[in-house]
């Protein structure tokens, strides 16, 4: 069983930093795609960074594009996300996901197979 876990949310003050970690088992994922979505209150789960594992590759949502940066970990099945110059709007809870081909369609949350069970990111202006 595919597991996702989260770690790294928190509270910060506008302009401050954090860090998320995703690490995930249950597979091999050497071949996966893996991203980070964010869901706000009363909004829906939007899109924010995916890395694929086989070549590095990135993208961003163009609201975090410069701020925010995904990366593989040393260790196998890690992704994580580098989050600097924070804004409020950045509030969310905080999400990995896991897919196991390339599509596309990244950037919609039907593209992955696993999911996270989330971690909060507040920050206050």
């Amino acid at each position: 069983q595919v597991q996702l876990v989260e770690s790294g949310g928190g509270l910060v003050q506008a302009g401050g930093s954090l860090r998320l970690s995703c690490a995930a088992s249950g597979g091999t994922f050497s071949s996966y795609v893996m991203g980070w979505f964010r869901q706000a209150p009363g909004k829906e789960r939007e899109f924010v960074a995916v890395i694929r594992r086989t070549n590095g590759n990135t993208a961003y949502a163009d609201s975090v594009k410069g701020r925010f940066t995904i990366s593989r970990g040393d260790a196998k099945n890690t992704v994580y996300l580098q989050m600097n110059s924070l804004k409020p709007e950045d509030t969310a809870v905080y999400y990995c996901a896991a897919a196991q081909a390339y599509s596309s369609s990244y950037y919609y949350s039907f593209a992955y197979d696993y999911w996270g069970q989330g971690t909060q990111v507040t920050v206050s202006s």
